[in-house]
């Protein structure tokens, strides 16, 4: 076997999962900004902190086109989709995004259908529902956001969609597993389905309200002035509607730690009743925050170094490849005060995209940079999940709360199982 293959980093991402980062930190001083690595074959520098943060986005340094590797960027993202562009193309294209899902009003147009899916998942639970918190978030997710987004249909099949969309999110990150085949499957599936709702709309067969993500894609032009094609149209509208359900995840580990941390229960529900509202409360939102800070998500981002990129002490050259560590930087020492506590006082009166080292969901600024524009979308989402967990008269069982770090991407066990107060959970005794 070739020498550089025995020393590539990449088959250790497999076996160590989110214990990747840590096993190249090693290698260097405590404290340090970037750490060598061999990638799929390549010279490669893993980033971490603020001034990682900086040169990993600085796109006269690094480009992402052709940096994510194939069997994440088809199965999660979607062949041609913004994520794999760079310059003028990107920005040009990434307005279409920030237009849709980051401005307050597209916000504020979503709060009233997270309030309603939510309350019916919290009723559902106090009815003797045993549904598990990650559950129950993928079709209240999904509903809500489809509805938000202007997509037709019932809300089964809603549901139904997202469960598809969801389970691309589960099984885009084991190739070696049954799951990716059905990620894969399911994708198919999803542009299909995504080309004919936008050759709909384009033919005059659906109707599409302006300003919703169904009617923007469905008429977005490229810089020439040319309508995308419907595939593609329909990859980019699932990438305005996917995020949101893969927030799901965070609702799973929400729920676990709610468990660990009750009195943050107890304060949530207070704020509920005092409000009269699930969504937008100040402590549930920093509660949010704090578990997408905390929570093994993303763990990292690839890109490819189109110059020389140096930093603390470490250099890849032209060709290269720079990775970011989000959990790493989440969670760095130098960025964060008291970094492995979970205190969401820490996001109290703050304004989350202000902090350079807070990336769950990318970096740098939204509208030139990589940032997800559904960020503040997602933080609703999940914030209002918070609430509805909260009830008093709800618990959330302690058994299945395990994690597997090892697997990408991961969730509680269980995937946090709610139910009412006083009632025996039900189910497998491995997953209660």
């Amino acid at each position: 076997m070739p020498r550089d293959l025995l020393h590539d980093d990449a088959p250790s991402l497999l076996t160590r999962g989110y214990g990747f980062g840590r096993r190249i930190w090693r290698r260097v001083g405590a404290g340090a900004r970037s750490a060598p690595m061999r990638l799929l074959g390549d010279d490669a520098m893993l980033v971490r902190g603020e001034e990682g943060v900086r040169a990993f986005y600085d796109d006269r340094l690094i480009a992402r086109h052709g940096a994510m590797p194939g069997i994440v960027q088809e199965t999660l993202f979607g062949h041609g989709s913004v994520h794999s562009l760079d310059g003028a193309e990107h920005r040009h294209r990434k307005a279409t995004f920030v237009d849709v899902a980051y401005e307050d009003e597209q916000v504020a147009r979503l709060l009233p259908l997270l309030e309603g899916e939510w309350r019916a998942e919290r009723e559902a639970w106090l009815e003797g529902g045993t549904r598990s918190a990650y559950d129950a978030a993928v079709g209240a997710l999904g509903r809500a956001i489809m509805r938000w987004a202007g997509l037709p249909g019932t809300p089964d099949a809603k549901t139904r969609w997202s469960a598809r969309l969801a389970q691309i999110v589960d099984g885009f990150g084991v190739p070696y597993s049954p799951e990716y085949l059905l990620a894969t499957a399911n994708r198919l599936w999803s542009d299909r389905h995504a080309a004919r709702l936008v050759e709909a709309v384009r033919a005059g067969e659906l109707d599409a309200r302006a300003g919703t993500a169904l009617h923007e894609w469905s008429w977005h032009r490229d810089r020439a002035g040319n309508l995308l094609p419907a595939r593609l149209a329909g990859v980019e509208l699932q990438n305005s509607i996917r995020p949101m359900i893969a927030v799901a995840r965070f609702v799973a580990f929400a729920a676990k730690a709610l468990h660990e941390h009750p009195e943050w229960r107890t304060r949530i529900a207070q704020e509920v009743a005092s409000r009269g509202s699930l969504v937008d409360g100040p402590l549930a939102v920093a509660f949010a925050q704090e578990v997408r800070r905390t929570s093994p998500f993303v763990p990292m981002l690839p890109g490819r170094a189109i110059a020389d990129v140096e930093l603390d002490g470490q250099r890849v050259p032209e060709g290269g490849r720079v990775v970011l560590d989000i959990l790493g930087t989440n969670t760095d020492d130098a960025s964060w005060d008291r970094p492995h506590e979970f205190d969401p006082e820490r996001f109290l009166g703050v304004d989350f995209e202000q902090i350079a080292a807070f990336i769950p969901h990318g970096g740098a600024d939204v509208a030139t940079g990589h940032r997800c524009p559904g960020e503040k979308l997602a933080v609703a989402g999940l914030a209002a999940a918070v609430a509805a967990m909260s009830d008093p008269r709800l618990e959330i069982s302690s058994a299945g709360l395990d994690v597997d770090r090892r697997r990408l991407p991961t969730k509680p066990a269980s995937g946090g199982r709610v139910h009412r107060a006083g009632q025996a959970p039900s189910g497998c005794p491995f997953h209660r």
